[in-house]
Protein backbone atom coordinates (compact mmCIF):
# COMPACT_ATOMS: atom_id res chain seq x y z
CA UNK A 1 0.00 0.00 0.00
CA UNK A 2 1.21 3.50 -0.87
CA UNK A 3 0.60 6.01 1.90
CA UNK A 4 1.00 8.96 -0.46
CA UNK A 5 -2.11 10.37 -2.07
CA UNK A 6 -2.38 10.26 -5.84
CA UNK A 7 -2.24 13.54 -7.77
CA UNK A 8 -6.00 13.33 -8.31
CA UNK A 9 -6.63 12.77 -4.60
CA UNK A 10 -4.38 15.71 -3.71
CA UNK A 11 -6.27 17.92 -6.15
CA UNK A 12 -9.60 16.83 -4.67
CA UNK A 13 -8.30 17.46 -1.16
CA UNK A 14 -7.24 20.99 -2.10
CA UNK A 15 -10.63 21.68 -3.67
CA UNK A 16 -12.45 20.34 -0.61
CA UNK A 17 -10.34 22.50 1.71
CA UNK A 18 -10.95 25.64 -0.34
CA UNK A 19 -14.70 24.99 -0.29
CA UNK A 20 -14.72 24.46 3.47
CA UNK A 21 -12.62 27.58 4.13
CA UNK A 22 -14.90 29.75 2.00
CA UNK A 23 -18.36 28.32 2.59
CA UNK A 24 -18.44 26.50 5.93
CA UNK A 25 -15.92 27.76 8.49
CA UNK A 26 -17.14 31.39 8.50
CA UNK A 27 -20.65 30.20 9.40
CA UNK A 28 -20.12 27.05 11.49
CA UNK A 29 -20.36 28.73 14.89
CA UNK A 30 -23.66 30.33 13.87
CA UNK A 31 -25.01 26.95 12.77
CA UNK A 32 -24.05 25.64 16.22
CA UNK A 33 -25.75 28.50 18.07
CA UNK A 34 -28.93 28.31 16.00
CA UNK A 35 -28.97 24.48 16.12
CA UNK A 36 -29.84 24.41 12.46
CA UNK A 37 -28.28 23.88 9.05
CA UNK A 38 -29.43 26.40 6.42
CA UNK A 39 -30.88 24.99 3.24
CA UNK A 40 -28.49 26.95 1.07
CA UNK A 41 -25.37 25.24 2.46
CA UNK A 42 -26.89 21.82 1.76
CA UNK A 43 -27.63 22.98 -1.77
CA UNK A 44 -23.96 23.94 -2.14
CA UNK A 45 -22.93 20.43 -1.07
CA UNK A 46 -25.35 18.96 -3.59
CA UNK A 47 -24.19 21.26 -6.39
CA UNK A 48 -20.66 19.94 -6.00
CA UNK A 49 -21.84 16.33 -6.11
CA UNK A 50 -20.98 15.61 -2.48
CA UNK A 51 -24.41 14.12 -1.72
CA UNK A 52 -23.74 11.45 -4.32
CA UNK A 53 -20.11 10.91 -3.36
CA UNK A 54 -20.37 7.14 -2.82
CA UNK A 55 -22.83 6.40 -5.64
CA UNK A 56 -21.82 5.08 -9.07
CA UNK A 57 -21.98 7.46 -12.01
CA UNK A 58 -24.75 5.37 -13.58
CA UNK A 59 -27.07 6.67 -10.85
CA UNK A 60 -25.84 10.25 -11.08
CA UNK A 61 -23.20 9.89 -8.39
CA UNK A 62 -19.56 10.88 -8.39
CA UNK A 63 -18.17 7.41 -7.78
CA UNK A 64 -15.41 8.60 -5.44
CA UNK A 65 -12.83 6.09 -4.32
CA UNK A 66 -12.98 5.46 -0.59
CA UNK A 67 -9.89 7.47 0.32
CA UNK A 68 -11.18 10.51 -1.58
CA UNK A 69 -14.49 10.13 0.24
CA UNK A 70 -12.50 10.09 3.47
CA UNK A 71 -10.69 13.28 2.48
CA UNK A 72 -14.06 14.92 1.86
CA UNK A 73 -15.27 13.90 5.31
CA UNK A 74 -12.06 15.12 6.92
CA UNK A 75 -12.30 18.55 5.36
CA UNK A 76 -16.01 19.03 6.04
CA UNK A 77 -15.43 17.73 9.58
CA UNK A 78 -12.69 20.34 9.97
CA UNK A 79 -15.28 23.00 9.23
CA UNK A 80 -18.48 21.70 10.81
CA UNK A 81 -19.09 18.27 12.32
CA UNK A 82 -22.85 18.68 12.01
CA UNK A 83 -22.64 19.15 8.26
CA UNK A 84 -20.28 16.19 8.04
CA UNK A 85 -22.93 14.17 9.89
CA UNK A 86 -25.38 14.95 7.09
CA UNK A 87 -22.91 13.56 4.59
CA UNK A 88 -22.49 10.48 6.77
CA UNK A 89 -26.12 9.47 7.23
CA UNK A 90 -27.20 10.47 3.72
CA UNK A 91 -24.42 8.39 2.16
CA UNK A 92 -25.11 5.48 4.54
CA UNK A 93 -28.66 5.24 3.24
CA UNK A 94 -27.55 5.71 -0.37
CA UNK A 95 -24.94 2.97 0.08
CA UNK A 96 -27.51 0.62 1.65
CA UNK A 97 -29.99 1.09 -1.20
CA UNK A 98 -27.23 0.73 -3.80
CA UNK A 99 -26.06 -2.56 -2.26
CA UNK A 100 -29.29 -4.13 -1.01
CA UNK A 101 -32.15 -2.29 -2.71
CA UNK A 102 -34.36 -3.68 -5.47
CA UNK A 103 -33.93 -2.54 -9.07
CA UNK A 104 -36.94 -0.25 -8.76
CA UNK A 105 -35.67 1.24 -5.47
CA UNK A 106 -32.28 1.93 -7.04
CA UNK A 107 -33.76 3.43 -10.20
CA UNK A 108 -36.15 5.71 -8.30
CA UNK A 109 -34.20 6.77 -5.21
CA UNK A 110 -30.50 6.79 -6.10
CA UNK A 111 -30.61 9.61 -8.71
CA UNK A 112 -32.63 11.72 -6.27
CA UNK A 113 -30.18 11.02 -3.45
CA UNK A 114 -27.19 11.71 -5.68
CA UNK A 115 -28.53 15.10 -6.74
CA UNK A 116 -29.57 16.11 -3.24
CA UNK A 117 -33.19 16.45 -4.36
CA UNK A 118 -33.98 13.99 -1.56
CA UNK A 119 -32.32 13.99 1.89
CA UNK A 120 -32.01 10.62 3.63
CA UNK A 121 -31.67 9.73 7.31
CA UNK A 122 -30.70 6.51 9.08
CA UNK A 123 -33.25 5.42 11.71
CA UNK A 124 -31.85 2.65 13.91
CA UNK A 125 -31.51 4.00 17.48
CA UNK A 126 -34.47 3.94 19.86
CA UNK A 127 -35.16 5.18 23.40
CA UNK A 128 -34.29 1.73 24.80
CA UNK A 129 -31.91 0.55 22.10
CA UNK A 130 -28.50 1.96 21.18
CA UNK A 131 -25.48 -0.33 20.98
CA UNK A 132 -27.68 -3.46 21.13
CA UNK A 133 -29.05 -2.68 17.69
CA UNK A 134 -30.34 -6.19 17.00
CA UNK A 135 -32.90 -5.70 19.75
CA UNK A 136 -34.89 -2.90 18.12
CA UNK A 137 -38.41 -2.73 19.51
CA UNK A 138 -40.10 -1.10 16.52
CA UNK A 139 -42.32 -3.65 14.76
CA UNK A 140 -43.46 -4.14 11.18
CA UNK A 141 -46.55 -6.26 10.52
CA UNK A 142 -47.55 -7.52 7.05
CA UNK A 143 -51.02 -6.34 5.99
CA UNK A 144 -52.32 -6.95 2.46
CA UNK A 145 -49.81 -5.23 0.16
CA UNK A 146 -48.39 -3.16 3.01
CA UNK A 147 -46.38 -3.18 6.21
CA UNK A 148 -47.70 -1.49 9.35
CA UNK A 149 -44.93 0.02 11.49
CA UNK A 150 -45.23 0.85 15.18
CA UNK A 151 -42.52 2.17 17.45
CA UNK A 152 -40.22 5.07 18.18
CA UNK A 153 -36.81 6.10 16.87
CA UNK A 154 -34.52 8.58 18.62
CA UNK A 155 -31.39 10.63 17.92
CA UNK A 156 -32.06 10.56 14.17
CA UNK A 157 -29.50 12.83 12.52
CA UNK A 158 -31.14 15.39 10.22
CA UNK A 159 -34.48 13.75 10.97
CA UNK A 160 -36.06 17.21 11.05
CA UNK A 161 -35.54 17.74 7.33
CA UNK A 162 -35.08 14.25 5.86
CA UNK A 163 -37.38 13.24 3.01
CA UNK A 164 -36.86 9.52 3.48
CA UNK A 165 -35.78 7.31 6.38
CA UNK A 166 -34.14 3.90 6.42
CA UNK A 167 -36.07 2.42 9.35
CA UNK A 168 -35.15 -0.82 11.11
CA UNK A 169 -37.91 -2.92 12.68
CA UNK A 170 -38.73 -6.44 13.80
CA UNK A 171 -41.00 -8.22 11.32
CA UNK A 172 -42.23 -11.51 12.73
CA UNK A 173 -39.08 -11.65 14.84
CA UNK A 174 -36.75 -10.88 11.95
CA UNK A 175 -34.80 -7.58 11.99
CA UNK A 176 -35.60 -5.89 8.69
CA UNK A 177 -35.07 -2.58 6.92
CA UNK A 178 -37.73 -0.38 5.33
CA UNK A 179 -37.86 2.90 3.43
CA UNK A 180 -40.32 5.30 5.05
CA UNK A 181 -41.12 8.63 3.41
CA UNK A 182 -41.65 11.66 5.62
CA UNK A 183 -45.28 12.07 4.51
CA UNK A 184 -46.22 8.45 5.28
CA UNK A 185 -49.51 8.20 7.20
CA UNK A 186 -48.84 7.51 10.86
CA UNK A 187 -45.35 9.05 10.98
CA UNK A 188 -44.81 12.00 13.33
CA UNK A 189 -41.48 13.83 13.62
CA UNK A 190 -40.45 15.64 16.82
CA UNK A 191 -37.31 17.87 16.84
CA UNK A 192 -34.63 17.39 19.50
CA UNK A 193 -32.70 20.40 20.81
CA UNK A 194 -30.12 21.14 23.51
CA UNK A 195 -27.55 18.47 22.71
CA UNK A 196 -23.95 18.66 23.92
CA UNK A 197 -22.42 18.67 20.46
CA UNK A 198 -23.14 18.56 16.73
CA UNK A 199 -25.99 20.90 17.57
CA UNK A 200 -26.73 21.84 13.98
CA UNK A 201 -27.42 18.23 12.96
CA UNK A 202 -31.16 18.76 13.41
CA UNK A 203 -31.87 15.61 15.43
CA UNK A 204 -35.39 14.24 15.68
CA UNK A 205 -37.54 11.53 17.20
CA UNK A 206 -39.71 9.47 14.89
CA UNK A 207 -43.06 8.26 16.21
CA UNK A 208 -44.58 5.51 14.10
CA UNK A 209 -48.22 4.78 14.93
CA UNK A 210 -49.81 2.33 12.53
CA UNK A 211 -47.56 3.81 9.85
CA UNK A 212 -48.47 2.16 6.58
CA UNK A 213 -45.91 1.68 3.82
CA UNK A 214 -45.87 -0.39 0.64
CA UNK A 215 -44.39 -3.89 0.70
CA UNK A 216 -42.12 -2.60 -2.07
CA UNK A 217 -40.36 -0.48 0.57
CA UNK A 218 -38.68 -3.50 2.15
CA UNK A 219 -34.91 -3.24 1.57
CA UNK A 220 -33.35 -6.63 0.89
CA UNK A 221 -35.21 -9.52 2.51
CA UNK A 222 -36.91 -10.04 5.84
CA UNK A 223 -34.19 -10.77 8.39
CA UNK A 224 -31.54 -8.89 6.41
CA UNK A 225 -32.02 -5.72 8.45
CA UNK A 226 -29.10 -5.83 10.83
CA UNK A 227 -26.59 -8.43 9.63
CA UNK A 228 -26.60 -7.12 6.06
CA UNK A 229 -28.27 -3.74 5.51
CA UNK A 230 -27.36 -2.02 8.79
CA UNK A 231 -23.95 -3.66 9.09
CA UNK A 232 -22.76 -2.51 5.67
CA UNK A 233 -24.17 1.00 6.18
CA UNK A 234 -22.64 1.34 9.64
CA UNK A 235 -19.26 0.24 8.31
CA UNK A 236 -19.31 3.17 5.89
CA UNK A 237 -20.65 5.40 8.63
CA UNK A 238 -17.77 4.52 10.94
CA UNK A 239 -15.29 5.32 8.21
CA UNK A 240 -16.96 8.67 7.58
CA UNK A 241 -16.95 9.50 11.29
CA UNK A 242 -13.33 8.42 11.71
CA UNK A 243 -12.25 10.73 8.90
CA UNK A 244 -14.43 13.50 10.32
CA UNK A 245 -12.62 13.10 13.64
CA UNK A 246 -9.33 13.80 11.90
CA UNK A 247 -10.95 16.99 10.64
CA UNK A 248 -11.83 18.02 14.20
CA UNK A 249 -8.31 17.22 15.39
CA UNK A 250 -6.76 19.11 12.48
CA UNK A 251 -8.95 22.13 13.21
CA UNK A 252 -7.78 22.05 16.85
CA UNK A 253 -4.16 21.81 15.80
CA UNK A 254 -4.45 24.73 13.40
CA UNK A 255 -6.28 26.82 16.01
CA UNK A 256 -3.55 26.13 18.55
CA UNK A 257 -0.71 26.90 16.14
CA UNK A 258 -2.38 30.23 15.38
CA UNK A 259 -3.21 31.07 19.01
CA UNK A 260 0.19 30.17 20.47
CA UNK A 261 1.90 32.24 17.77
CA UNK A 262 -0.12 35.33 18.66
CA UNK A 263 -0.59 35.25 22.44
CA UNK A 264 2.16 36.09 24.92
CA UNK A 265 2.52 35.03 28.55
CA UNK A 266 5.52 35.80 30.77
CA UNK A 267 6.95 37.99 28.05
CA UNK A 268 7.15 35.37 25.27
CA UNK A 269 4.75 33.77 22.83
CA UNK A 270 3.02 30.68 24.14
CA UNK A 271 4.69 28.57 21.46
CA UNK A 272 8.05 29.23 23.15
CA UNK A 273 6.96 27.44 26.33
CA UNK A 274 8.26 23.88 26.50
CA UNK A 275 5.05 22.30 27.80
CA UNK A 276 3.05 23.95 25.03
CA UNK A 277 5.46 22.52 22.48
CA UNK A 278 4.98 19.09 24.04
CA UNK A 279 1.19 19.37 23.66
CA UNK A 280 1.51 20.54 20.05
CA UNK A 281 3.91 17.65 19.32
CA UNK A 282 1.41 15.11 20.63
CA UNK A 283 -1.33 16.70 18.52
CA UNK A 284 0.77 16.48 15.35
CA UNK A 285 1.72 12.85 15.93
CA UNK A 286 -1.81 11.74 16.81
CA UNK A 287 -3.35 13.50 13.82
CA UNK A 288 -0.88 11.86 11.46
CA UNK A 289 -1.36 8.43 13.04
CA UNK A 290 -5.15 8.66 12.85
CA UNK A 291 -4.98 9.82 9.24
CA UNK A 292 -2.80 6.86 8.25
CA UNK A 293 -5.21 4.43 9.93
CA UNK A 294 -8.04 5.92 7.87
CA UNK A 295 -6.00 5.76 4.67
CA UNK A 296 -5.29 2.09 5.37
CA UNK A 297 -8.95 1.27 6.05
CA UNK A 298 -9.99 3.13 2.90
CA UNK A 299 -7.41 1.30 0.81
CA UNK A 300 -8.64 -2.07 2.06
CA UNK A 301 -12.22 -1.12 1.20
CA UNK A 302 -11.21 -0.15 -2.32
CA UNK A 303 -9.52 -3.50 -2.97
CA UNK A 304 -12.37 -5.44 -1.35
CA UNK A 305 -10.32 -6.85 1.53
CA UNK A 306 -12.63 -8.22 4.28
CA UNK A 307 -10.15 -7.00 6.91
CA UNK A 308 -11.38 -3.48 6.10
CA UNK A 309 -14.23 -3.89 8.60
CA UNK A 310 -12.03 -4.36 11.67
CA UNK A 311 -9.48 -1.85 10.34
CA UNK A 312 -12.30 0.68 10.07
CA UNK A 313 -13.25 -0.07 13.68
CA UNK A 314 -9.61 0.52 14.70
CA UNK A 315 -9.54 3.80 12.77
CA UNK A 316 -12.81 4.96 14.28
CA UNK A 317 -11.74 4.02 17.80
CA UNK A 318 -8.37 5.74 17.57
CA UNK A 319 -9.49 8.81 15.65
CA UNK A 320 -12.45 9.52 17.94
CA UNK A 321 -10.50 9.09 21.18
CA UNK A 322 -7.55 11.20 20.05
CA UNK A 323 -9.90 13.87 18.67
CA UNK A 324 -11.38 14.23 22.15
CA UNK A 325 -7.92 14.39 23.73
CA UNK A 326 -6.66 16.91 21.20
CA UNK A 327 -9.78 19.06 21.58
CA UNK A 328 -9.44 18.95 25.36
CA UNK A 329 -5.81 20.07 25.09
CA UNK A 330 -6.82 22.80 22.64
CA UNK A 331 -9.25 24.23 25.16
CA UNK A 332 -6.55 24.02 27.85
CA UNK A 333 -4.07 25.90 25.67
CA UNK A 334 -6.65 28.62 25.00
CA UNK A 335 -7.34 28.95 28.74
CA UNK A 336 -10.38 31.06 29.54
CA UNK A 337 -10.76 31.92 25.87
CA UNK A 338 -11.14 28.23 25.15
CA UNK A 339 -14.34 28.18 27.17
CA UNK A 340 -15.80 31.12 25.28
CA UNK A 341 -18.08 30.91 22.25
CA UNK A 342 -15.81 33.51 20.63
CA UNK A 343 -13.32 30.71 19.96
CA UNK A 344 -14.27 27.49 18.11
CA UNK A 345 -12.23 25.08 20.24
CA UNK A 346 -15.05 24.70 22.76
CA UNK A 347 -17.28 23.55 19.88
CA UNK A 348 -14.61 21.15 18.70
CA UNK A 349 -14.48 19.58 22.17
CA UNK A 350 -18.25 19.19 22.38
CA UNK A 351 -18.40 17.72 18.89
CA UNK A 352 -15.46 15.38 19.49
CA UNK A 353 -17.16 13.81 22.49
CA UNK A 354 -20.18 12.95 20.36
CA UNK A 355 -17.87 11.14 17.93
CA UNK A 356 -16.97 8.65 20.68
CA UNK A 357 -20.63 7.66 20.90
CA UNK A 358 -22.11 7.63 17.40
CA UNK A 359 -21.74 4.84 14.81
CA UNK A 360 -20.60 2.46 17.53
CA UNK A 361 -19.33 3.74 20.87
CA UNK A 362 -15.71 3.57 21.95
CA UNK A 363 -16.52 0.50 24.05
CA UNK A 364 -18.25 -1.29 21.16
CA UNK A 365 -15.20 -0.68 18.98
CA UNK A 366 -12.97 -2.07 21.74
CA UNK A 367 -15.05 -5.25 21.84
CA UNK A 368 -14.85 -5.63 18.06
CA UNK A 369 -11.11 -4.98 17.96
CA UNK A 370 -10.35 -7.30 20.88
CA UNK A 371 -12.37 -10.18 19.41
CA UNK A 372 -10.58 -9.82 16.08
CA UNK A 373 -7.22 -9.50 17.80
CA UNK A 374 -7.70 -12.64 19.86
CA UNK A 375 -8.56 -14.61 16.71
CA UNK A 376 -5.67 -13.21 14.70
CA UNK A 377 -2.93 -13.50 17.31
CA UNK A 378 -4.10 -16.82 18.76
CA UNK A 379 -3.70 -18.31 15.29
CA UNK A 380 -0.18 -16.90 15.10
CA UNK A 381 0.73 -18.28 18.51
CA UNK A 382 -0.65 -21.75 17.78
CA UNK A 383 0.62 -22.05 14.20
Amino acid sequence: MHTELTPQQKASQAAFRAFVDAEIIPHASRFDREESTPKNIIEKLAKRGFMGAVLPKEFGGVGMDTITFGLLNEEIGRGCSSLRSLLTVHCMVAHAICKWGSKSQKAYWLPKLASGEVIAAFALSEPNVGSDAKSVETTASPADESYILNGQKKWITYGQIADIFLVFAQCEGKPSAFLVEKNSPGLAIKPIFGMLGVRASMLAELHLHNCRISQDNLVGRLGFGFSYVAASALDYGRYSVACGCIGIAQACLEACIRYTSERKQFGVYLKEHQLIRQMITEMIVNVKAARLLCYHAGYLKDIGNPKSIVETAIAKYYASTVATKIANDAVQIHGGNGCSSEYPVQRYLRDAKIMEIIEGSTQIQQITIAESGYQEYFQLLTA
